[in-house]
């Protein structure tokens, strides 16, 4: 029974996700937090660049927009699903892009650590609390590029050209990923700069992986480790 069960929810899984990209989309997800983590325990006692304009300075501080800060890690997951669905070379292209460009991330926040001023919360609203718990939680440092900029645009770039996905959406997705940029803004979590970063670093990063052998050794090292992994004894 315990057997069947379990044999039953990998038939599920792999309806949704293709068996092919479990292991490097587990990869992405550990690399993505080795990053922003271990840069902010390495990088923190080290001089950060403040890169404010006067720009960022008249943008408004807009508690309520953390809706959209939040509301990005469920948009996240339901993309990088669909950008993975279609077939392993598009999937490889996807995923390398965005191992390249977390590597990138990395080295900007070492060589380039930056930070921000955060205006004090007066207010008592539930929007004003969620804020000061993300204030809590975020320290303001691994600004440039913006990994939330990044990430929410890789995720329209992964389905922009997919006609099997519902041109709706896809429309969807790219406002909301500008959405996310505004919000990351108003929320005073980064800059312009580190917005137009992480837009710049996603585009380049998808392009090399597309007109490189980066995608390809990406593709056959995942191949390899799924064949360890999921060959059938």
């Amino acid at each position: 029974m315990r057997a069947n069960k379990k044999k039953s929810f990998r038939v599920w899984l792999g309806n949704v996700i293709p068996e092919y990209a479990w292991c490097p989309l587990i990869f992405e997800f550990t690399l993505n937090m080795l990053v922003y983590t271990g840069a902010k325990v390495i990088a923190r006692s080290w001089k950060h660049f403040d890169l404010t304009t006067e720009l960022d300075r008249r943008t408004p501080f807009l508690p309520w927009t953390i809706v959209i800060y939040f509301s990005c890690y469920l948009f996240w997951c339901v993309n990088y699903v669909l950008s993975v669905r279609e077939n392993r070379e598009r999937t490889w292209r996807f995923l390398s892009a965005d191992f390249l460009a977390k590597l990138v991330c990395l080295a900007c926040f070492l060589a380039i650590p930056t930070t921000n001023a955060r205006p004090e919360i007066v207010g008592h609203t539930i929007w004003d609390e969620l804020m000061r718990f993300l204030y809590w939680i975020d320290s303001p440092d691994n600004l440039f590029p913006s990994i939330h900029c990044l990430t929410s645009w890789f995720c329209y770039i992964g389905i922009r050209k997919r006609e099997d996905v519902p041109r709706w959406y896809r429309t969807f997705s790219c406002l909301f990923a500008v959405a996310v940029f505004v919000s990351t803004l108003t929320t005073k979590q980064h800059v312009i700069a580190d917005v137009a970063g992480g837009v710049a670093l996603a585009e380049i990063s998808y392009w090399i992986a597309g007109r490189t052998a980066l995608s390809d050794r990406y593709g056959c090292t995942a191949n390899r480790i799924n064949a360890r992994l999921f060959e059938k004894r």
